[in-house]
């Protein structure tokens, strides 16, 4: 019932406006809106804060139908969940309440502030720093490629508190986009998921009341790794998303385009990419799923999971994203037909929230 309401809506609301969002790189406002509207923007928040209360598995199916017609519009939710995990998972109650309802009720999105120009793989070196002052804690710092930036109200931000302690000295506060001193940089020009802008966050002496630290001061770190362990999952159902719209797409293409008297699809070679394809896809999702339940029920072994879910369905992306163009041909090239767009939009599921060469790291450090 869940995956039938989210195609619905996607395949009305939210797929007429792919392309343009996508050709004309701005912000998806016509899906925030849908999604707002059917409280899908943020399913996983609590109810005890006005949210829907979806569990890890009800949040992967909701990205994975958004991502199956839009990938930039899959990101609200995804990255709503990402910037916010942070303050469920260690933050005071206060806190939880001050952002979690408006969050809920469509008032703001959250964003994640990990990645520095000289920071990416290697987060523990970040160069941000947060010094107390008083009742305050005082911000400066640039975080680089963060999602939705400038469009969210509220970012989880990470900042080294203790320079002496590396990832012991991170912590983790919440920022608010009219604090003053917050600013943001040109969107990225990217080669996929154009309608979710990407900037620089910028924190120019940002003066935030002390009580917005997440956690204990020196958690930040641990915060931010236990929060990826969670949200990988919904990175995974983004790749299988675009995947499997990918797949549905060349399925209907190849029955109709017909060569040598009869539909491509008559041939076993297409057959066989075809097969190859529905497969992969299908291991991604039992992967994907398996991890979302490991993640809702906080599994020991959830860390090589979340790894091999995102890895694994990411790699199987851009695998069949590109086997989606060869299949429609030239037309596969143009921006006439969505698989173009969807094969761009594959490329980041390999790179974001841990390149898939980390993902490989975390997987070896963590066999079950």
């Amino acid at each position: 019932m869940l995956r039938d309401a989210i195609r619905s809506l996607a395949e009305a609301k939210i797929a007429p406006f792919a392309a343009a969002v996508d050709e004309e790189a701005r912000f998806p406002q016509e899906a925030l809106d849908a999604l707002v509207a059917n409280d899908l923007h943020a399913v996983h928040v609590p109810e005890s804060y006005g949210g829907a209360g979806a569990d890890a598995l009800a949040t992967v199916i909701v990205i994975e139908e958004v991502a199956r017609v839009c990938a930039s519009s899959s990101l609200i939710p995804a990255v709503n969940k990402l910037g916010s995990l942070p303050v469920i998972l260690s933050g005071s109650e206060e806190l939880k309440k001050k952002y979690m309802t408006p969050l809920a009720g469509g008032e703001g999105m959250f964003s994640y502030c990990l990645s520095e120009p000289d920071a990416g793989s290697d987060a523990a070196g970040m160069k941000t720093r947060a010094v107390r002052d008083g009742d305050s804690w005082v911000l400066n710092g640039v975080k680089r490629w963060i999602t939705n930036a400038g469009v969210s109200e509220y970012y989880t931000v990470m900042a080294v508190t203790d320079p002496e302690k590396r990832s012991k000295g991170i912590s983790a506060f919440v920022v608010e986009k009219g604090d003053e001193g917050v600013s943001f940089g040109a969107p990225e020009k990217k080669l996929g998921i154009k309608g979710s802008p990407t900037r620089e966050v910028y924190l120019d002496n940002v003066r935030i009341p002390a009580d917005r630290m997440i956690g204990e001061e020196g958690t930040g770190f641990a915060t931010a790794m236990k929060t990826l362990d969670h949200t990988r999952i919904t990175i995974a159902a983004q790749a299988l998303g675009i995947a499997q719209g990918a797949l549905d797409y060349a399925k209907g293409y190849v029955k109709e385009r017909k060569q040598f008297g009869k539909p491509i699809a008559d041939f076993q070679g297409i057959q066989f990419m075809l097969a190859d394809m529905a497969m992969k896809i299908e291991a991604a999702r039992q992967l994907t799923y398996a991890a979302a339940a490991k993640s809702e029920r906080g599994d020991k072994d959830l860390t090589f999971q979340g790894a091999a879910a995102k890895c694994f369905a990411s790699d199987v992306a851009m695998e069949v994203t590109t086997d989606a163009v060869q299949l429609l041909g030239g037309y596969g090239y143009t921006r006439d037909y969505p698989v173009e767009r969807m094969m761009r939009d594959a490329k980041i599921t390999q790179i974001y929230e841990g390149t898939n060469q980390v993902q490989r790291i975390v997987m070896a450090r963590n066999l079950p």
